[in-house]
């Protein structure tokens, strides 16, 4: 879904996506905090930003959820869970990666962008 919005509701709506990232850089906090930070500082001033930060808050929960499934996997089998729980932490990592990149490029674009899989928790 396209909307009018002007170019600096986009670039706080592609960096929802972008701070996501910071997590890889920084500590895995920062794939709740850059998020959350762009959010809170821009979520009045524009709905476009509201509703992209969000999607990508959402995301990003839903992500650490489903990491903390894996680990718990592969640590209440005694380290036999591991043979499935390392591919699925690899994938979890590639898919958060790649999916806040295709978001922030669709936000770029103006367009409200949906992450599948994603656990709407905050409304």
């Amino acid at each position: 879904m396209t909307m009018e919005t002007d170019s600096n509701d986009r670039t706080w709506g592609m960096l929802c996506h972008l701070a996501a990232l910071s997590g890889y850089l920084i500590t895995p906090v920062g794939w709740i905090l850059g998020p959350l930070i762009v959010w809170l500082v821009k979520r009045n001033e524009s709905p476009f930003v509201d509703d992209q930060g969000k999607e990508s808050l959402n995301f990003q929960i839903t992500m650490i959820i489903a990491a903390c499934i894996i680990g718990a996997v592969g640590i209440l089998t005694c380290g036999i869970g591991l043979i499935l729980a390392i591919p699925l932490a690899i994938a979890l990592a590639v898919i958060n990666i790649i999916f806040p990149i295709i978001a922030a490029i669709q936000a770029s674009h103006g367009e409200y962008y949906r992450y599948p899989f994603s656990l709407r928790l905050i409304q």
